[in-house]
């Protein structure tokens, strides 16, 4: 009984932040970069440790939108772009249910007026859930 609380406690955050975001899959994420086709804007929100190390590749560095400065940087990153542009961000900093940056990014965005914005439902961290599925990445400087 105390296990199956205890999984409770942990699996209604985890739905509830994803009721309130939409989101995709990391398999379908790399399936549609490796298609033929437009391609999402892929916005990295976590911290420039994890961009440096390793991210995916072509996307845009705009800091953990858990800090103030991240989220103006987050702001000023995509701040030209087409408000019906699709975007896709994603963090990969720890689980899912404790990601301080998808939240405040994806508030960020609707209150900018973009109308097609995902998240990555990086259930574990980038590593386990992106690089050791082979799927594409690179390693670079957080430049912005």
């Amino acid at each position: 009984m105390k296990r199956r609380i205890q999984a409770l406690a942990i699996a209604l955050p985890l739905l509830a932040l994803a009721a309130e975001i939409s989101t995709m899959e990391p398999k379908d994420l790399a399936a549609r970069l490796q298609s033929q086709g437009d391609h999402p804007t892929l916005v990295h929100v976590g911290f420039p440790t994890l961009y440096r190390g390793k991210h995916i590749p072509q996307s845009i560095y705009a800091g953990p939108a858990s800090r103030p400065d991240g989220l103006e940087l987050l702001k000023k990153s995509v701040a030209n772009l087409p408000r019906d542009r699709e975007l896709v961000v994603y963090c990969g900093c720890c689980p899912w249910e404790m990601c301080p940056n998808i939240k405040p990014a994806m508030e960020a965005l609707r209150q900018m007026g973009f109308t097609k914005v995902k998240a990555v439902m990086i259930a574990k961290n980038f590593q386990t859930d992106w690089t050791d599925h082979g799927y594409p990445v690179e390693a670079g400087e957080a430049s912005k």
